[in-house]
């Protein structure tokens, strides 16, 4: 309203707090698609098992190497384990990036603990329980690595084997597997070797 009384219609028939304005000729009131998108709920680039199997001199960690492009299998020689120290060693299922980038944060911060010089360096405990939670907190923030991860290493004479999945569930276990190797393989080392996870 003005000083007289009489109502301007500066914004008459103008978008309600939180929509989108309807230009004239366009063929929606509403537009589909706007907002951000999100990549992360929809992996590209998957991959499905690996398997660890712990013993008294040291852990074993294996892996397939394929890639699949939905249910295409597209790349037959991508490796998902990654060598983070001398006493430490993860494998990762799931979205591909998601373990890509995981692998460049993990190698710097290896690199980072390396320049102090202090003769110390990650133990397979400390990187299960760091994993644990940057997995819980980018679950939190509703942004998840699409990733769930085996981590086993030899350290001070003790072996040790853990799972940290999306969520930030994670346990320790003799013998532990992500994908289709958890209802395949595990099933088979469990009856064959009598270990329980």
């Amino acid at each position: 309203m003005d000083a007289r009384g009489v109502k301007l219609n500066f914004w008459a028939d103008g978008p309600k707090p939180g929509e989108f304005y309807s230009f004239p000729g366009s063929r929606s009131s509403t537009v589909p698609g706007c907002g951000p998108v999100r990549h992360t709920l929809n992996p590209m680039i998957t991959g499905t098992s690996v398997l660890g199997v712990k013993f008294d001199g040291g852990v074993v960690i294996a892996s397939d190497m394929l890639g699949s492009y939905g249910s295409l299998a597209r790349f037959r020689n991508i490796s998902r384990l990654m060598k983070v120290n001398n006493s430490t060693i993860l494998g990762a299922s799931g979205d591909y990036a998601d373990y890509q980038h995981l692998k460049q944060v993990i190698e710097q911060m290896v690199i980072d603990e390396e320049l102090l010089g202090d003769g110390h360096s990650y133990s397979p405990k400390a990187i299960h329980s760091w994993l644990t939670r940057v997995m819980y907190n980018r679950r939190s923030k509703m942004n998840p690595l699409w990733n769930t991860v085996v981590i086993g290493g030899f350290y001070n004479g003790e072996s040790f084997l853990g799972y940290v999945d999306k969520l930030g569930v994670a346990y320790e276990a003799p013998t532990v597997a992500t994908g289709f190797g958890a209802y395949l393989a595990q099933v088979r080392v469990i009856n064959t070797h009598g270990h329980r996870s």
